[in-house]
C-alpha cells in the first residue's frame, strides 16, 4: 500500500494528510484539524475528551476512525488518529467553533441541494453544467463530456446484459479499454491527468 505524506495549509496552520494510493483516499489528522477549528492549546486532549463524548452518544465516525503513522512536531514517525474527508466531515459537525461554522453552512447546503436532486434528478444535470461552466470548461467540451458520460453508460448496460457484474469485472474491462488507448491503467492515467 503507497501512502504519501503531506502538510496542507489552512489559514497558515499545518494539517499532516496522507495519500492512500490503493485506495485513492485522503485521510486527515483529527487533531491537527481540531487544532485549526478550536485554537485549543491541547488540541489532543480536545480530542480524547470528544472521541469520548461521541462514542457515549453512539457516534459510529469514532469507532470507524483509525491511526495512521504521520510525521509529528519531533520528526519521528507516530500514529496518529485519522479521518477520510466523510468521517472529517462528521466530526466537524461535533466541534463548537465560530471556524466550523462556514463547513456545517456548507453541509446544510450540499444536503438540501442533494434532497432536491432526488425529488428532481434534472436538477443534478443543471447543476453538473453550472459547475463545469464555473470551472471554465466550453461548452464544446462540457458537450463531448456529456456524451462520453451517455457512451459509458450505455457500454457498462451492455457488460450487464452479458452477465458481468459491477465492481472487478468493470474495473478489468476498463482498465483494459484505458490501457489500449492511453498505453496506462485507470489508475495511473488519475494521476497523469491530476
Amino acid at each position: 500500500m503507497e501512502k504519501k505524506n503531506e502538510i496542507k495549509l489552512f489559514e497558515d496552520k499545518k494539517v499532516r494528510t496522507l495519500w492512500d494510493e490503493k485506495i485513492e483516499k485522503w485521510y486527515f489528522s483529527i487533531v491537527d484539524v481540531i487544532g485549526v477549528l478550536t485554537e485549543s492549546v491541547d488540541p489532543n486532549a480536545y480530542w480524547r475528551k470528544l472521541k469520548q463524548r461521541l462514542k457515549e452518544e453512539g457516534n459510529e465516525t469514532v469507532t470507524n476512525c483509525h491511526g495512521l503513522k504521520m510525521l509529528a512536531l519531533d520528526g519521528k514517525m507516530r500514529m496518529t488518529d485519522v479521518a477520510d474527508t466523510e468521517q472529517l466531515f462528521r466530526l466537524i459537525q461535533s466541534i463548537p467553533s465560530p471556524k466550523a461554522e462556514p463547513f456545517k453552512l456548507w453541509l446544510a447546503k450540499v444536503a438540501a441541494e442533494r434532497l432536491d436532486e432526488m425529488q428532481d434528478p434534472e436538477l443534478s444535470i443543471d447543476r453538473a453544467l453550472a459547475q463545469y461552466l464555473n470551472l471554465g470548461y466550453s461548452e464544446n467540451w462540457i458537450n463531448q463530456r456529456l456524451k462520453s458520460i451517455e457512451i459509458r453508460k450505455e457500454l457498462t448496460d451492455e457488460w450487464k446484459k452479458r452477465g458481468l457484474k459491477e465492481g472487478i469485472h468493470f474495473a478489468t474491462l476498463t482498465d483494459i479499454i484505458t490501457k489500449a488507448w492511453s498505453d496506462k491503467t485507470t489508475k495511473e492515467y488519475k494521476i497523469l491527468r491530476a
